[in-house]
């Protein structure tokens, strides 16, 4: 996508333009996200895969944003994203 804009091909006193546009492909869950389950008081890694590396990737708890804390840590490598939740309660079901 960075690379849209305006190229110009000089020779002298003539000169050509054409303007780039990228299409930028969708990024879609290549694995998607699988249910777990844990006993309390014990860690949980929930991962999914993407079809296009380091994309940002938003986690959230129904209609709650997570954060990076004590309790939850993310970690993305390349297509792949992870959740941990470490010292897991019934109230994180």
């Amino acid at each position: 996508k960075s690379d849209s804009d305006t190229y110009t091909c000089d020779v002298g006193d003539a000169q050509s333009r054409a303007k780039l546009v990228v299409q930028e492909i969708p990024v879609l869950f290549k694995k998607e996200l699988q249910n777990e389950e844990a006993k309390e008081g014990k860690q949980v890694k929930l991962t999914c895969e993407l079809s296009k590396p380091d994309t940002p990737v938003k986690w959230m708890k129904g209609n709650t944003v997570l954060y990076a804390s004590e309790k939850y840590e993310f970690k993305q490598c390349g297509t792949v994203a992870e959740l941990i939740i470490r010292d897991v309660r019934s109230v994180d079901s």
